[in-house]
């Protein structure tokens, strides 16, 4: 184990603000600190964000190491990726947690090369475990073709280093009473490190309601090729006043944009009801939607894996099922 038995999250910065996958991480960060019996810090690197150091502190950080320079106003994968390797080096943490956003998968392996390190992407959860005499931080994550959770440890290197989606953690309350350090640090941010440079950030605007935001996710499975494409599914989301997303062969198709795909490798989403139509439940699909309130399957295979995790399953074919839910649907919500 580090000297300092850290556990350390990157305060990722969006538009001003703390990026919701970092106040998460925390949450997260808190724990796996009690399992070390350590402390729980925060790395905020930018210009002039020692304001946001307060809010770092009040979701669960003891420590805030406060890097800032005018050059990294905005996210620079070299810098950045300079100064967090620096910084490992000069406190040896004990584990580095950073978000699966697309800043955070820029940065983590980047981070960890330079650190001479393992990482773990696309994880689902983590907690500490004595393993061979020593507590151990067990990265679990989806397996592929089945439905399996593996196990992943980093016993030689450290920091043991991890990146999780938006959304699949907890966001702590926040507690204004809560008291902690800043501490500032001097980056070294060298001319090689900025031979691609970021100038400009944007982000595009989403169509229709934010996935996050929903309360009714209704999502595309392959299923719907009989039906010619995710048109039923967007229908039933008007009609229910909730968003559209989709599978990963529901992507490929073209059905649903990118930014819409939920599981392991898009997005996480926790609305009050999740229905998915035609998506037999793959692992890296459901570990998208698993914290939703209530989960609606729909599907034609009865063996399908999704029926273990559903609250309401329907085996059928979807042309005969959605016109039958649709109607009822329209009957229950029409002024009476």
């Amino acid at each position: 184990m580090s000297n300092s038995a850290e556990v350390w999250v990157w305060a990722e910065i969006r538009w001003g603000q703390i990026a919701g996958v970092s106040l998460e991480l925390l949450g997260k960060g808190q724990e796996l600190a009690r399992g070390l019996k350590g402390a729980l810090a925060a790395v905020l690197i930018g210009d002039k964000v020692e304001g946001l150091a307060p809010e770092l502190i009040a979701h669960g950080a003891d420590k805030v190491y406060l890097a800032q320079d005018a050059q990294l106003r905005l996210y620079q994968s070299g810098p950045y990726a300079r100064i967090l390797a620096d910084l490992i080096a000069q406190y040896q943490p004990e584990i580095l947690l950073i978000g699966g956003t697309s800043l955070g998968r820029d940065l983590a392996p980047r981070v960890a090369a330079k650190a001479r390190t393992g990482l773990t992407a696309h994880c689902v959860d983590l907690y500490i475990e004595e393993i061979e005499g020593k507590p151990q931080m067990v990265q679990v994550v989806p397996g592929w073709g089945g439905g399996l959770m593996l196990k992943i440890l980093c016993p030689e290197r450290r920091p043991q280093m991890a990146t999780v989606t938006p959304g699949i953690m907890e966001r702590p309350v926040r507690d204004e009473a809560r008291q902690g350090e800043v501490i500032p640090v001097t980056p070294r941010v060298e001319a090689k490190d900025l031979r691609a440079r970021t100038v400009e950030m944007m982000e595009e605007k989403v169509e229709g309601i934010p996935l996050e935001a929903a309360d009714v996710v209704v999502a595309a499975g392959w299923g719907l090729y009989s039906m010619g494409g995710a048109e039923p599914a967007e229908r039933l989301a008007r009609l229910l006043g909730g968003a559209v997303a989709g599978t990963r062969p529901a992507v490929d198709k073209g059905w649903v944009p990118p930014e819409r795909m939920i599981g392991q490798s898009g997005k996480t989403v926790k609305p009050r009801l999740f229905i998915s139509l035609g998506a037999s439940g793959a692992m890296h699909f459901t570990t998208g939607f698993l914290k939703s309130k209530t989960i609606l399957a729909i599907d034609r295979n009865p063996q399908a894996p999704i029926f273990q995790i559903c609250d309401v399953g329907i085996v059928g074919d979807l042309r005969d099922v959605l016109p039958v839910l649709e109607a009822k649907l329209k009957a229950f919500l029409s002024p009476k």
